[in-house]
């Protein structure tokens, strides 16, 4: 057997933008007077872990704010905005999941976001991409590590019950890179609208959409 592991919420659909507005839309409901331009957004994106970024920007402005509280009232801005945007599924997403369940080619999502989040994106792109459109769904409850560790793809493999050498992962931000690679799974760069410009590091190929075949052909060889 064989798995296909969409690694974040943008690999499915681009919601980039939508985070980075969700971020400031955030900052504002705690009377915190920062915007983040989208320059200083991208320079944000070579790691995950939204909470992480809050504090780390915190810290770099000498200010003390409860990141987690911050980056909760965030993720409820993020999910409004799915229901409210009319996101779809990025150029050869559904193509590349339909022929895999039709070749026997299981499929992940592997993400260390928060299951409310993973509901929220599958809501608004259903029916063309749904829970029931993987075979397993990795989410922040799922793992002890965010990405770029590991972890994440080690819990996917073993919940597939497959190897690293038979999965290719699609990552759209150099931190899954970095976690796929760690777990020794061949990713694909799939770089959304604020990553295109990143170093993905040691990829098998960096594409702007998915190509079913030539996913599939990186699995077989």
């Amino acid at each position: 057997m064989s798995a296909i592991l969409f690694g974040s919420i943008s690999t499915l659909a681009d919601t980039s933008e939508l985070q980075r507005r969700s971020f400031n839309e955030a900052f504002s409901a705690h009377d915190l007077d920062w915007t983040w331009g989208r320059d200083d957004y991208v320079a944000m994106l070579g790691s995950n872990g939204g909470a992480d970024r809050i504090a780390q920007y915190a810290a770099s402005r000498g200010v003390e704010v409860d990141a987690d509280a911050v980056h909760a009232t965030k993720s409820e801005v993020f999910q409004r905005l799915l229901g409210e945007s009319g996101v779809e599924a990025r150029p050869g997403v559904t193509e590349t999941i339909e022929a895999a369940r039709a070749d026997g080619v299981k499929v992940g999502f592997v993400t260390t976001t928060s299951r409310d989040n993973i509901d929220a994106l599958l809501g608004a792109l259903a029916p063309a991409v749904t829970a029931d459109s993987f075979d397993v769904i990795v989410d922040a409850s799922s793992v002890p590590a965010g990405k770029p560790d590991p972890a994440s793809y080690v819990h996917a493999l073993e919940a597939l019950g497959e190897s690293a050498s038979d999965c290719v992962a699609i990552e759209d931000n150099p931190g899954g890179a970095r976690a796929a690679a760690a777990a020794d799974v061949t990713c694909v760069a799939f770089p959304n609208e604020n990553t295109a410009d990143a170093d993905f590091g040691p990829v098998a190929e960096t594409v702007s959409t998915l190509d079913p075949a030539g996913v599939r052909a990186l699995i077989a060889g």
